[in-house]
C-alpha cells in the first residue's frame, strides 16, 4: 500500500465506510521467473532492450479473463493503429492483422486469438511492480454551502501547455506547464498557493467538496464521483494539472516514522491525516502537484479517451508499453496475475514493467486497490513478427 501511495494511485471512498473499508487480503501466487537479460537503462523499451518471452500458449491465461481483455483490446485498436508508438517497438501497421481479426472472434475463442496473433516479449529485466487504483466516491455539492467549502477547480484560464519538442528535436516528447508573468514564462501555482486562494478569478469552480483530504486523494486518482446532498451523483474527470512534480506522501510518512505497525494501509494513512489535521495538511502540501477537473457525463475514461474497465484496464508508461497493448502479469498475488490492456497512464507510473491496475468502483474495488502492491514478472504482448522485424531478440 505504501508503494501505491508513492506511485500515485490510492483513494478511499467516504460513501463506503468512512475510510474503514478493510483491505482485501491477497491470495499468494508464485510468479513466473523472468529470463535473465543484460539490460541497458534507457528512456524507451527499445533502448532498455527486449527479448523473447515464453510461447503464449504456455502462459497461464484464464479463458474468461481473455474474453474480457479482447473486448477492451477491440476498443483500443483504432488508437493503436493511429498513434505513434514512442516505445520504438511497433508501427501502426503491425497491429492491423490482429485488429482486423478481433471483431470476428467467436465467444470462447479469445485465448486462441491472443496466442495466434501475439508474441510475448520481456522488456529489460522483466521485473514488474503493480499497484492498484479505482474510481472513488466522495461527498460534494454543486454549490457552496455549509459543510461543503473546498473548491474543486476546472482548468485555469492562464494555464499554458508548452510542447518543448517544437523548439528542439532533442526535447521531443517533453512538455511543461506554467503561466506567463509579464514577459516571462514561470512555473504555475503550487498546491499551497492554490489552497490559500491564489486561483480566485482565474479558474472556474465546478463543485465543492466536504473534506480536503478526500479531494486530495481524488486528485491523486484523477477522476471519481461526487455524492451530492440530494443523493445524486456527479462524475468528474481529469482535465489538466499544474505542471508541478508529484510527490507520494505515503513514502514521506513511512520515512518519518509517522505510521504505526498495521497503519500502512490506505485506510491507516487517511485515518492518520484526519487525526493530525495540521501536520497532515503540511504533508499533503509537500505534493505540489494539483489536478483540475471537468464534469463527466459518461464512464471513467483512460488516457486514450476510452472507457476503462475494472479488472482489465491498466495504466503504464507509454515509453515502455504501447498504449492499447496487452500485458500479462505473473505476480506474487493471484488477483493481479492476469491479462491487462494498457489503456491509461499515470503521473507516477514511470519506467519499464511498472503497472497500475484498475479495479472499477465500489467497496470491492476499494478493498483490492487499497492494498495492491504486487511483484513478479511482466510480459508485453506484441504482434507476431515484431521481434524479427526489430532484428532478432536482443537485450540492450
Amino acid at each position: 500500500m505504501l508503494a501505491a501511495c508513492g506511485g500515485g494511485q490510492i483513494e478511499r471512498p467516504r460513501a463506503i465506510g468512512n475510510g474503514q473499508t478493510p483491505v482485501r487480503r491477497p491470495v499468494p501466487a508464485t510468479p513466473i521467473a523472468p529470463t535473465q537479460a543484460v539490460t541497458a537503462p534507457g528512456p524507451t523499451a527499445r533502448s532498455a532492450g527486449v527479448i523473447a518471452g515464453p510461447p503464449l500458449y504456455s502462459l497461464p491465461i484464464d479463458d474468461a479473463q481473455a474474453e474480457r481483455a479482447l473486448v477492451a483490446f477491440r476498443a483500443t485498436c483504432p488508437s493503436l493503429q493511429r498513434r505513434t508508438d514512442v516505445t520504438g517497438l511497433t508501427q501502426g501497421s503491425d497491429w492491423q492483422p490482429a485488429c482486423a481479426a478481433a471483431p470476428t472472434v467467436r465467444p470462447g475463442g479469445a485465448r486462441a486469438f491472443f496466442a495466434q496473433y501475439f508474441e510475448a516479449v520481456q522488456v529489460g529485466d522483466g521485473k514488474a511492480f503493480a499497484t492498484g487504483y479505482y474510481e472513488p466516491e466522495i461527498r460534494g455539492s454543486r454549490d457552496r454551502r455549509r459543510g461543503y467549502e473546498v473548491p474543486i477547480y476546472a482548468r485555469p484560464s492562464d494555464l499554458v501547455d508548452v510542447d518543448l519538442g517544437l523548439f528542439s528535436d532533442t526535447l521531443k516528447g517533453k512538455k511543461i506547464r506554467g503561466r506567463v508573468e509579464g514577459k516571462t514564462f514561470v512555473p504555475y501555482d503550487d498546491r499551497t498557493a492554490i489552497e490559500q486562494g491564489s486561483l480566485e478569478g482565474r479558474a472556474p469552480i465546478i463543485a465543492w467538496a466536504a473534506d480536503p483530504i478526500e479531494l486530495f486523494f481524488l486528485q491523486v486518482q484523477g477522476s471519481g464521483r461526487l455524492r451530492l446532498p440530494d443523493g445524486s451523483v456527479m462524475r468528474i474527470g481529469y482535465e489538466s494539472q499544474n505542471g508541478r512534480d508529484y510527490t507520494g506522501i505515503g513514502a514521506l510518512m513511512k520515512k518519518r516514522g509517522l505510521l504505526a505497525p498495521g497503519q500502512s494501509s490506505m485506510q491507516g494513512i487517511v485515518g492518520w491525516l484526519h487525526d493530525h489535521p495540521e501536520e497532515g495538511r503540511a504533508i499533503m502540501r509537500e505534493n505540489k502537484s494539483y489536478v483540475f477537473f471537468r464534469e463527466q457525463t459518461g464512464p471513467a475514461l483512460g488516457a486514450l479517451g476510452i472507457a476503462v474497465t475494472g479488472g482489465v484496464s491498466a495504466a503504464a508508461d507509454p515509453h515502455f508499453v504501447p498504449l492499447g497493448a496487452p500485458v500479462l502479469l505473473s505476480m506474487d498475488r493471484a488477483d493481479a496475475s492476469r491479462l491487462w490492456i494498457a489503456q491509461d497512464t499515470g503521473g507516477a507510473i514511470k519506467g519499464a514493467n511498472r503497472i497500475d491496475t484498475f479495479w472499477g468502483a465500489g467497496a470491492d474495488a476499494a478493498a483490492i486497490a487499497g492494498g495492491m502492491a504486487a511483484r513478479g514478472t511482466a510480459f508485453l504482448l506484441l504482434p507476431v513478427g515484431t521481434l524479427q522485424r526489430l532484428g532478432a531478440a536482443t537485450a540492450g
